[in-house]
């Protein structure tokens, strides 16, 4: 019996999922130099072809991951920008971040593939758009930060440099995940937060 159109609709999602799931794991673990579709093909367990029919390139593959990546941020952004208490809502990115990193569905390596962005350019115009998308999340934090200063509900300093060490601890904790694995004890939400709302921040 022929699918139905919302059949092959899905079955087609489906394997562009696969596929996207895949080129994360071999961007991360060669590059976007060294990573060719031949490799993601093998990965998803395709063939060549069908994976060409979803993305006519590497590159075109790459630029669909930093968009998903993009799209994250903003909505990360919206969301911390759009009122409440400061302390509950970076506990909760701070949770979901940590949830994500520690489920074991690829979030680490994501994190990998969206740094290859920075650094590569590749499509060009990738590292700009990202930076855009990536200042608008670091100044939805440091407002948060600034506006629990206000309350005394958050640790005093430079804003923007509470936000750089909180991010620059995420972004560490991430990195020790994909090195150590299962090895690396899953990070502690109060533990994080203690750089918002420890000690005085000189």
């Amino acid at each position: 019996m022929p699918r139905t159109a919302e059949q092959n609709t899905a079955a087609r999602a489906a394997t562009r999922a696969a596929i996207e799931t895949a080129a994360v794991r071999v961007f991360a673990r060669h590059g976007f130099a060294d990573s060719n579709m031949r490799k993601i093909a093998a990965e998803a367990d395709l063939s060549a072809g069908s994976i060409y029919r979803h993305f006519a390139s590497k590159e075109e593959l790459f630029d669909a991951l930093l968009r998903h990546a993009s799209e994250g941020m903003r909505m990360a952004a919206a969301h911390l920008s759009g009122g409440g208490d400061p302390l509950h809502l970076l506990r909760g990115f701070t949770e979901g971040y940590i949830a994500d990193l520690v489920s074991g569905d690829g979030a680490a390596e994501f994190f990998m593939v969206m740094n290859h962005g920075f650094t590569t350019d590749s499509p060009p115009g990738t590292a700009s758009r990202l930076a855009v998308e990536q200042g608008a999340l670091w100044d939805a934090v440091a407002d948060l930060v600034r506006r629990g200063q206000r309350t005394g509900a958050f640790a005093a300093g430079d804003p923007r440099r509470v936000t750089a060490h909180y991010f620059a601890l995420l972004t560490g904790l991430t990195s020790m995940h994909l090195a150590m694995g299962t090895g690396l004890p899953e990070p502690d939400v109060d533990l994080v937060l203690r750089t918002l709302i420890g000690g005085e921040q000189r």
